[in-house]
């Protein structure tokens, strides 16, 4: 069985050293899994029940949602935008909660990792994210992190793929994800 994980990155710019860690755990997802790197967050619509409405969602959030319900498990990928989640990927999340009580994220795994300029590598924000997707009704795997400071230094001349510590690092996160997918999807 092919476990099937979901990356949403909450980063917009194209150099984002967010994206490229999601590029990269494209790259190192183990036998038996895919990380899919979702394309289109910019052009989904805050979120807004007026909208919502079954039959006339938004195309850009209607391919959000078909792909987060073919997914087995959830990577996201935060920056830290003053102190907090960006609101790309918490518009993300929000969608991704309805309808109430049928939401795609249905108790899937999920796991926060992401890399910001500061000390803490956007700790903050991936705390944040966590909780939430702990409300959105995924099954946040809070000991699974991987806060990665410094990023305009370190990845400078570096993409991430090629950092031994972070491609080591990303790959353990990746594995825990596929693991706790693979253990859902088997239940």
């Amino acid at each position: 069985m092919s476990v099937r994980i979901l990356a949403l990155v909450g980063s917009l710019r194209a150099g984002s050293h967010n994206r490229q860690l999601a590029e990269a755990a494209v790259k190192f997802a183990p036998e038996g899994a895919s990380v899919e790197l979702f394309e289109g967050l910019a052009e989904i619509p805050f979120y807004n029940e007026d909208i919502d409405v079954e039959g006339s969602v938004p195309a850009p959030a209607a391919k959000l949602r078909e792909a987060a319900q073919a997914a087995d498990g959830f990577l996201l990928f935060s920056p830290e935008y003053n102190g907090t989640i960006p609101a790309v990927l918490k518009n993300a999340i929000d969608w991704l909660s309805r309808p109430y009580g049928a939401g795609a994220f249905g108790g899937k795994p999920a796991a926060v990792v992401g890399t910001a300029f500061g000390q803490f590598g956007g700790v903050w924000a991936q705390d944040e994210t966590r909780k939430a997707l702990g409300i959105a009704g995924a099954t946040v795997l809070e000991d699974v992190k991987l806060s990665i400071p410094g990023s305009v230094v370190r990845f400078a001349e570096t993409h991430p793929a090629d950092d031994a510590e972070v491609a080591e690092q990303l790959t353990e996160v990746i594995a825990r994800v596929h693991s706790h997918a693979g253990e859902t999807a088997a239940a």
